[in-house]
């Protein structure tokens, strides 16, 4: 643990050399903090420039406990975990963790090395009861995560997040059982969606095809979007990465919203 501590503070002193290392996580200026970091890592080449950096959304709320979810580059999004009277509070809360998980990725065991990438297979291959050999036919679930995880190799793990969210949608909507049914290889699947964003087109295709659902099992909506609440609750108290539980709401929200325009608008 000592030897992790000391490495935190040597990427701190080297991101941000003029603060204190003991001190960057208490700091009041944590929200200004964050941006610096990353705009350090702008600086220094590590993001595109077209990329936003910190993106900062407060839930709707009229009294406390705020809550405030942040979004870094490359995908990921954190929440502050504690009970929050103002929403400023929130947002100090939110960027601590996702700061304190932006230092914590800089670590050479969070970087996608050969090394990295034989041990995450191993360990996928154990938990689905599968095979490593399943690594070398893209056929396969995990075929196709080992060759995600070989199309991203030299980036962190939350610059892999947004991809890991896309595929982890795709999986719960049902998406890739019927790539699969249309004889769409996982290799293929992999190739088209590491060149989308998980953007507002890719959330009103999926949204669709949860009003397909809704026509087919009358509230299916209502009973996943109150699961996707109550996983988003559970992973943001327990200062989880938060986006794929997210990005479910969202389009869940979206997709009982369009349900009930198009309702409103056939009486």
């Amino acid at each position: 643990m000592d030897r992790v501590l000391e490495s935190v503070k040597q990427i701190v002193f080297r991101v941000l050399p003029h603060t204190d290392a003991d001190s960057v996580f208490k700091d009041l200026n944590v929200v200004g903090l964050l941006h610096e970091f990353w705009e350090q890592k702008q600086a220094g080449g590590s993001l595109c420039g077209t990329e936003s950096l910190v993106v900062y959304e407060s839930a709707p709320s009229p009294s406390p406990p705020f809550v405030c979810y942040v979004t870094l580059p490359g995908g990921s999004c954190f929440g502050n975990f504690q009970d929050c009277l103002s929403k400023a509070d929130g947002r100090r809360a939110a960027a601590r963790v996702a700061l304190m998980n932006s230092v914590f990725n800089e670590l050479p065991s969070r970087r996608i090395t050969q090394e990295f990438i034989s041990h995450s297979v191993q360990e996928a291959a154990s938990k689905a009861s599968g095979c490593v050999g399943d690594a070398k036919n893209p056929g396969t679930s995990i075929g196709a995560y080992c060759y995600m995880l070989q199309s991203n190799l030299g980036k962190t793990m939350l610059e892999f997040q947004e991809l890991m969210t896309v595929f982890q949608l795709l999986h719960w909507n049902g998406s890739l059982k019927i790539f699969r049914e249309r004889k769409c290889s996982r290799q293929e699947v992999v190739s088209y969606y590491s060149q989308h964003r998980l953007d507002e087109c890719f959330r009103s295709h999926m949204a669709l095809d949860w009003i397909s659902k809704e026509q087919e099992t009358p509230g299916i909506l209502s009973q996943e979007l109150q699961v996707a609440l109550r996983e988003l609750e559970e992973a943001r108290r327990a200062g989880r990465e938060l986006r794929f539980y997210k990005e479910k709401r969202e389009i869940l929200s979206l997709a009982l919203s369009q349900r009930h325009s198009e309702g409103a608008s056939a009486e």
